[in-house]
């Protein structure tokens, strides 16, 4: 079992930066693909970035590439989203996820979510 807990969503200025955490509970973290997604306001849930289990492997949606950075810090169970340049279109929850296999990371698909942070882009 791994419990997930996202946290440093909030409000900000178009341009600004914010940076998400998600903390990972489960002595099999260091083993699990994470990825994050996010869903605006109406819309469905979207891919945004994801990582292998050493993070050595990232991927990103195309709209995020140059201003979001995906990594993974396994001696402290987290997983960081730093977010640059933010628009306002950037505005949603932004959920974490993790699972054993990657391509279910990639596919949305993953047994384990976060209940999500907000985050808030002011234009």
């Amino acid at each position: 079992q791994v419990q997930l807990v996202e946290s440093g969503g909030g409000l900000v200025q178009a341009g600004g930066s914010l940076r998400l955490s998600c903390a990972a509970s489960g002595r099999t973290f260091n083993s699990y693909a994470m990825g994050w997604f996010r869903q605006a306001p109406g819309k469905e849930r979207d891919f945004v970035a994801a990582l292998t289990w050493s993070g050595a492997r990232t991927y990103y949606t195309d709209s995020v590439k140059g201003r979001f950075t995906i990594s993974r810090d396994n001696a402290k169970n987290t997983m960081y989203l730093q977010m640059n340049s933010l628009r306002a279109e950037d505005t949603a929850v932004y959920y974490c996820a993790a699972d054993p296999r990657p391509n279910r990371v990639l596919a949305g698909t993953s047994d384990y979510w976060g209940q999500g942070t907000r985050v808030t882009v002011s234009s």
